[in-house]
């Protein structure tokens, strides 16, 4: 008897429909096909014994499995589930009519329950697409795909459940998810304030300009100068997601199985700070079985790499491309695979070995040679990346033990709004173009060319500081943001002043 029953995988960011052809013959082998993986191949083992501890028995037959398109790999263990009601329903334990009406994934357990998968959003939009009327996926997954309407999607926790439904005993409600009224009520629920930041206000202004333009931010200090907590705060001011990047955010989480527990959509802009033993792998995404890396776990959000000079070399360089082009392109000689990564890059760093560098109280024990070359871990076209670069010192103990909260961030907020609605407004027409910090050169020519006299005092700046061509973008990109957070159409000198500030920590310039 031939059944066949309907699955998906997960490819890159995208589910791939699989079709599990399923059967039984006289004889006593089990036989599967179409390039399954090792998970795959393993679920024989999980089958057999969810399928036995359910109460059915498993056929005493020749079993062949083919898993279509043959062509395409199948990873993972989300095809266990599709892969015993097709065992089943060669038995005549499953009514087959029913079958070609949904699509299935799931995990199993020995005792026949179902275990949470990774990419359930993509597997759900993938049914639909596909015009399924409903998808059966685990439990813990199912405020996740039921974010995608228009599809009846049922979270089940046993296989039990999968067959009373399918054969019509114990018919399976849909769950619905309210995705709007869920998505708009957390989106101004933080756990951190800036109003909890003491002083430091013209480090809370470069946070700012750099939330306003979608800019990239790097704080230089001692030890204690409050970088890491400034730095986990941009968040609460960065302008609340849309539902589109939204879903891409969910979508990235979903695929890399990171996604928190009892989540539909993810109403924050992602966070993310890996440590600087991080591989090149972990961050830029790919391996065996490609997943997402941190950079595209940022996107649409905040990559934070706290004590940057001790990150590998190699490992910050690989950060060049994807900080210009916003997109990861990853081959390799099985697979070739995009994943996006429009992130703000921020970052910190002491002055040097030892941390006093420059600082006003305590005596830096580091040599003139120790200090360059701990400078000089951080490579130059690295840091013409970053469009603004802040100095930070610490605060006194007058400072600290002041007791008026500053400024809070729902405050801040608003302001780095306004900015950012006047730049969806200026680039509506540019494709791909949402903020300041995306302008191309012909944009910047028509939106952020300074005028004559400040062009002199802009290439006397770049003359002095010895800066590169692609630092002079970034100042005339910081120029416009900080022009569109007071209103102002054109650059003003004042403007201009404040966007070369942000080039103090070039290599020429700092420290003296």
């Amino acid at each position: 008897m031939l059944v066949k029953v309907y699955g998906a995988t997960v490819q890159g960011l995208q589910a791939v429909a699989v079709t599990i052809e399923v059967n039984a013959t006289r004889g006593c082998r089990f036989v599967m096909v179409g390039l399954p993986d090792n998970a795959v191949k393993e679920s024989h083992e999980r089958i057999m014994a969810a399928i036995e501890n359910s109460g059915y028995r498993f056929p005493t037959r020749q079993i062949t499995v083919n898993l279509a398109p043959a062509d395409v790999r199948k990873e993972g263990s989300g095809l266990d589930l599709p892969l015993a009601i097709g065992i089943l329903a060669t038995e005549g334990e499953v009514d087959v009519n029913l079958l070609k009406r949904y699509m299935m994934v799931g995990e199993l357990s020995l005792d026949g329950s179902l275990m949470p998968i990774k990419g359930a959003l993509p597997i759900a939009i993938k049914a639909r697409e596909m015009g399924y009327e409903g998808l059966f996926v685990p439990e813990d997954n199912i405020r996740e795909a039921a974010v995608v309407n228009k599809l009846k999607v049922y979270g089940v926790r046993h296989i039990n459940q999968v067959v009373g439904h399918l054969n019509g005993m114990h018919p399976l409600e849909p769950t619905v998810v309210n995705t709007r009224a869920e998505f708009y009520a957390q989106q101004n629920d933080f756990e951190l304030d800036f109003a909890d930041v003491k002083g430091q206000e013209h480090v809370k202004r470069a946070m700012e300009i750099a939330a306003a333009g979608g800019h990239n931010l790097i704080m230089i200090g001692p030890p204690g100068s409050g970088k890491s907590m400034m730095a986990k705060r941009l968040p609460s001011i960065l302008p609340p997601l849309s539902l589109q990047e939204s879903l891409e955010t969910t979508q990235i989480h979903s695929v890399a199985g990171k996604l928190p527990g009892n989540c539909s959509l993810i109403a924050h802009r992602p966070f993310r700070a890996p440590h600087h033993t991080v591989s090149q792998v972990a961050l830029v995404g790919g391996g065996s079985n490609p997943q997402p890396g941190e950079i595209s776990l940022a996107h649409n959000g905040v990559l934070f790499c706290d004590e940057l000079p001790e990150f590998q070399r190699s490992t910050l360089e690989v950060l060049r491309q994807p900080l210009e082009d916003r997109v990861i392109n990853i081959s390799r000689a099985k697979y070739s695979i995009s994943y996006p990564c429009s992130f703000m890059f921020i970052a910190s760093m002491n002055p040097c070995p030892c941390g006093y560098y420059n600082h006003p109280t305590k005596q830096c024990c580091c040599t003139p040679g120790q200090i360059v070359r701990y400078l000089n871990k951080i490579s130059g076209p690295l840091l013409d990346r970053i469009d603004i670069q802040c100095e930070i010192t610490p605060l006194s103990f007058d400072e600290l033990s002041r007791t008026a909260p500053g400024e809070s961030s729902a405050t801040i907020r608003e302001r780095v709004v306004r900015a950012r609605k006047i730049q969806e407004e200026r680039y509506k027409d540019e494709p791909g173009i949402h903020c300041n910090a995306q302008m191309t050169s012909r944009l910047m020519h028509r939106y952020a060319e300074p005028a004559s006299n400040d062009m002199d005092m802009l290439r006397e700046a770049m003359n002095r500081l010895q800066l590169s061509a692609r630092a002079y973008d970034r100042i005339l990109r910081v120029a416009r943001t900080i022009a569109d957070l007071e209103g102002s159409e054109q650059i003003q000198t004042h403007h201009l002043q404040e966007a070369i500030g942000y080039r103090n920590l070039d290599r020429s310039s700092w420290g003296e």
